[in-house]
């Protein structure tokens, strides 16, 4: 065994006499790097409400036509794909804490930027600016909490990123139904700026400490976190850090959970959720409600709430059986939704152009807000089944498998493969209903689900309860 193959598989970090650590300042450490998502999902969100705020601007503010407002909200995604890029770099050479701190930069500037914007362009690159921090702490900051967590609460801490992404996003439409996009932008600045405060208080992770062979600074961050400094390994002295390199890619301790990694992250975009969240708004509309806005933030509570539960029991249920639970709902609920099209088609038409209302409208009035309430049944369905495990676990995970030394180009790979996903899903769906109409799109999205599950039950290990060294250590077979 090699000195680097010790460092990874032997216990770094272990409670004195196998107790479970009391500490309470991790809570208040992994609040502080979950603030970094908090920002992620608002920046997420600003959108929503900020594009008919725009629209409703008079002059001298900036005017957003159709091809503009798809740039503002679609831009976030190529910064984004970025950030993860500049985040796995960051991640390695600058630490985790400091990666953090530096990500809050280019919220404040982004939503800054918009603040003062004059024209489209500065609302363009202040909305890249925010999905270039986007990218860095949706990397960033689920490494970080896996990082600091003892195993006892590391799912619960994990889940805690994506409950502040969706609390970001719910944050978002709440607020924009109050404030114009200026002042919701200087909103914008707040959790960024938070978050910059309370992480200069916080300490690097022991693990990032220990592998940098810092004992003394690794002593005293898990005597702040954990309330003890006692349990810990240092690496070898042999086991000094080491760049990424393709050979690695031949060890299964590396190529493993690069292959679970990469394929959560591209199941989780393939299985519709962008598609169902484009059309909420419409869904809601026929059904009737008064308000279709109210459907932005139904979806936002329905996601925070079913999250907060994937949070509360991730420990305890485990990853493998949350995200084959979620599965098989969303694979019903997409098939449904799939059914919902179909049954609101009126015929064959000479259109190439797919719209909803227009379909709908074909139907008998009474039929439409029949079938619209299955549609509105489906997509919270959806949004459920898809908030308790493939919203959260996939992040999770994607913090927990890979070993020291590759985390961060591994990390890195993986959240580019979801911001790349994420774009070609939402830019290409338009034009996959077009080819397979819209009720065979969903249900393409239900197959996927399928392959999902089958690949949950056939790759991906259980970690909880488990030591990030004793994961890597099933990878390695040992």
């Amino acid at each position: 065994m090699t000195p680097e193959d010790q460092e990874e598989t032997q216990p770094l970090l272990r409670p004195p006499g196998g107790s479970a650590p009391r500490g309470r300042r991790v809570f208040l450490a992994a609040f502080a790097a979950a603030l970094g998502p908090l920002s992620f999902g608002f920046a997420l969100g600003y959108s929503s409400p900020a594009i008919p705020s725009l629209r409703r601007a008079a002059p001298p503010a900036p005017h957003l036509d159709e091809d503009a407002a798809s740039w503002f909200g679609a831009i976030v995604t190529l910064g984004a794909a970025a950030g993860g890029v500049l985040g796995g770099w960051l991640l390695d050479r600058a630490g985790r804490k400091l990666s953090l701190v530096l990500c809050a930069l280019p919220f404040v500037a982004g939503f800054a930027v918009i603040t003062a914007a004059q024209n489209l362009w500065m609302l363009l690159g202040g909305r890249l600016l925010t999905g270039l921090a986007c990218g860095i702490a949706s990397l960033v900051a689920p490494v970080y909490i896996s990082e600091i967590a003892y195993p006892e609460v590391r799912g619960l801490l994990g889940s805690c990123v994506q409950l502040m992404v969706v609390t970001g996003i719910l944050l978002a439409y709440l607020a924009g139904w109050v404030l114009e996009w200026r002042w919701l932008a200087v909103l914008g600045c707040v959790p960024p700026s938070f978050m910059l405060l309370l992480m200069c208080f916080m300490p690097e992770t022991p693990r990032f400490l220990l592998s940098q062979h810092k004992r003394q600074e690794a002593m005293a961050a898990m005597q702040f976190l954990w309330g003890y400094a006692q349990g810990w390994e240092e690496p070898p002295l042999g086991a000094q850090h080491q760049d990424f390199h393709m050979a690695q890619l031949r060890r299964p301790g590396v190529y493993k959970p690069f292959i679970i990694g990469i394929s959560l992250m591209a199941f989780q975009q393939l299985s519709g959720v962008n598609a169902v969240m484009f059309y909420a708004e419409t869904i809601f509309e026929e059904a009737k409600f008064k308000d279709s806005s109210l459907a932005s933030v139904v979806v936002g509570v329905i996601q925070v709430l079913f999250t907060a539960t994937a949070a509360l029991i991730m420990d305890r249920a485990g990853r493998r059986l949350l995200l084959t639970l979620s599965g098989v709902v969303m694979v019903f609920s997409t098939s449904a939704f799939g059914a919902y099209f179909k049954l609101t088609e009126g015929g064959p038409s000479n259109s190439s152009h797919v719209d909803l209302p227009a379909l709908v409208s074909m139907e008998p009035a009474d039929t439409n807000v029949g079938l619209a309430w299955l549609a509105v049944g489906s997509m919270c369905l959806f949004i459920a089944g898809f908030a308790v495990g493939w919203g959260p676990i996939p992040w999770l995970l994607m913090s927990e498998i890979f070993p020291l030394h590759v985390k961060g180009v591994a990390t890195g790979v993986c959240v580019l493969t979801n911001w790349f996903m994420a774009f070609l899903v939402t830019k290409e769906f338009s034009s996959l209903m077009e080819v397979l109409r819209p009720y065979g799109a969903f249900w393409l999205a239900s197959a996927f689900c399928i392959f999902g599950v089958l690949f949950t039950l056939a790759c991906v290990p259980e970690t909880k309860g488990k030591t990030l060294e004793q994961i890597t250590a099933h990878f390695e077979g040992r």
